[in-house]
């Protein structure tokens, strides 16, 4: 697998623990990818390869376009304006196990197995529940989260929090968008929502074809039943004629049970995303620096064999557009007020 790199110390394999080695590597592997195949991060962040100590991520207005310069006529100078930008600086994340002697001794299989299962488990877990943290506390409007015993920030290259109704733009001094909303889940508030998501525009107020292909929920059973019937059918039940639901068939729906201890109790938050424009702003972006290394060596004071695990790695927003929240109190109302 791609994700892990393994390293032997000198005498590893020809002392006793040689020979559980490589089965220790392959139990390492084969759980790597099945939590690779599982996680819900490719789906809600823009994960990229760094080779830098930071990295610097920036919005961007769009360009003024093309115009109309009769025969033979010049070409015109366009170009896009740098908006907010923003910083992220990679931290180094470790942890290990071991194995004792006596184990190998005693020829105790299922120890053999238990710990590498629970050393790999804990690095996707915490890169899991990392995404979870940034997300759940954004949606509380939250401007930091503490985490592993660091702080984090969930704000946007505006320094606002990622969902907000009153991101400012770099170029206008008056003018706000909303991407946070008061609306429960309903088939009206989708529709809204979506075409909300459509009229978000740059810093100069140029639309930005933002078409959000992403329903994104805790795991709570009553939210779920409501959204899969909304889009699960292609006739309206609600209608007496069985119209046309135009909804059906065009969203993917991350239902992530890790959001679930990071937002507000009986709440029920939902997020409209927009992958494709999530890597094309960079909106929600996880930038790893160094793949997890894992190294065996042999500890001379216990005769226990080490496994040791190190990566690099970090996460958190630049730009808001991509993605909004609804359901939260006190945000702005998509459905429009019955009159």
């Amino acid at each position: 697998m791609g994700n892990i790199i393994f390293s032997e110390g000198s005498g590893v394999t020809n002392s006793i623990f040689g020979k559980s080695q490589e089965p220790i590597k392959a139990f390492l592997e084969k759980r790597g990818e099945a939590f690779e195949a599982e996680s819900v991060l490719p789906l809600l962040f823009n994960i990229e390869e760094s080779s830098n100590f930071a990295e610097k991520y920036t919005t961007m207005t769009a360009m003024e376009g093309f115009k109309p310069v009769g025969e033979n006529g010049e070409y015109p100078i366009d170009g896009n304006q740098e908006g907010f930008s923003k910083y992220f600086e990679h931290d180094t994340w470790k942890n290990s196990f071991s194995l004792s002697k006596e184990i190998i001794d005693d020829a105790k299989a299922m120890d053999l197995k238990r710990q590498p299962e629970a050393f790999i488990a804990s690095y996707y877990r915490t890169r899991e529940l990392l995404g979870a943290a940034l997300y759940g506390t954004a949606i509380g409007g939250g401007t930091s989260v503490k985490f592993r015993g660091k702080t984090y920030p969930t704000t946007c290259a505006d320094g606002l929090p990622v969902f907000s109704k009153v991101h400012k733009s770099a170029t206008k001094s008056s003018y706000t968008q909303s991407n946070l909303f008061a609306d429960a889940f309903s088939v009206d508030a989708l529709s809204a929502g979506e075409t909300k998501m459509q009229l978000f525009a740059d810093d100069d107020g140029n639309l930005l074809d933002i078409s959000p292909d992403t329903i994104v929920i805790p795991n709570l059973y009553q939210l779920k039943k409501a959204v899969f019937a909304a889009v699960g059918a292609d006739k309206d039940p609600a209608t007496s004629n069985n119209g046309f639901n135009y909804q059906y068939g065009r969203w993917n729906i991350v239902v992530w049970s890790y959001l679930n201890q990071y937002i507000t109790a009986n709440t029920a938050p939902w997020i409209l995303f927009d992958s494709k424009a999530n890597g094309i702003y960079g909106g929600a972006n996880w930038l790893d620096r160094e793949k997890l290394t894992v190294r065996s060596t042999l500890d001379e004071n216990t005769d226990a064999n080490v496994w040791r695990g190190r990566a690099r790695f970090v996460a958190g927003f630049n730009d808001w557009r991509p993605l909004a929240v609804f359901g939260v109190t006190g945000g702005t109302q998509a459905v429009p007020a019955a009159d």
